[in-house]
């Protein structure tokens, strides 16, 4: 299994953000993380990455465990939080020759690279520009360009199209797409018509308990919205 979540809990005090979660994601199937705000999608995400601990339970990551090899397990994945954090006064190319570097890419590698990503999430134009002069939308080719660069196996993508405009969505959405064909993701979203448009499954979770885990195609043939299933296990 490219990821393994078992009995994973997370709490602050008397609340659990996470409670006893458990799920597989295969190599090479996109997923569909949902949730109300408050859920467990970004905790969940953030012990997947090593940034945060568990209370209890473990993640894993190509068989690696998170809590014990983080680092390890960190050159496997590609990551793009929430609210993408990005040096605004770098400039697109060197910014990704930044984070080849840290990923531990040689010099005629890291080259090569960034050229074949640039060109992946179509940066071609705006390469030479501040990440501080970009759009929103192309912040987040940069975001995602950032979490290619080292050619993960898994990625992870938290509210990837947030606040990007119709065509930015299309566009990002394509992006992603394309980079599950010969990758694990898992996605967070609010936009149910993404998931039925990128994923081949979803998982939802609720008071950070799992409240249903779908084929796609299931749900089509049971001919319900994604929409439909995530009202009527989120408000019961």
């Amino acid at each position: 299994m490219s990821i393994s979540i078992q009995n994973l809990t997370k709490q602050y005090g008397s609340q659990k953000a996470v409670d006893n979660l458990s799920f597989e994601i295969p190599k090479g199937q996109i997923v569909g993380f949902l949730g109300p705000n408050g859920a467990g999608k970004s905790t969940t995400m953030k012990i997947l990455t090593g940034y945060l601990n568990a209370s209890s339970g473990q993640a894993f990551v190509n068989a690696l465990n998170v809590a014990e090899e983080p680092l390890a397990v960190q050159g496997k994945i590609g990551y793009l939080p929430e609210h993408n954090p990005l040096y605004l006064e770098m400039y697109v190319k060197e910014f990704l020759g930044f984070v080849a570097e840290l990923y531990g890419l040689k010099a005629a590698e890291c080259k090569k690279r960034i050229a074949e990503v640039i060109e992946e999430v179509g940066l071609e134009r705006e390469q030479h520009k501040k990440i501080g002069q970009l759009s929103k939308g192309y912040r987040q080719r940069v975001g995602l360009a950032q979490a290619l660069i080292h050619k993960p196996d898994v990625l992870i993508l938290d509210e990837p199209t947030t606040g990007l405009d119709p065509n930015q969505l299309v566009e990002i959405r394509q992006l992603i797409k394309n980079a599950g064909k010969d990758k694990t993701v898992i996605l967070s979203t609010h936009i149910m018509q993404e998931v039925e448009s990128i994923c081949e499954r979803a998982i939802i979770i609720h008071k950070g308990k799992i409240v249903a885990d779908e084929k796609i195609e299931a749900l089509k043939t049971r001919g319900e919205s994604m929409e439909e299933l995530f009202k009527k296990v989120t408000l019961g």
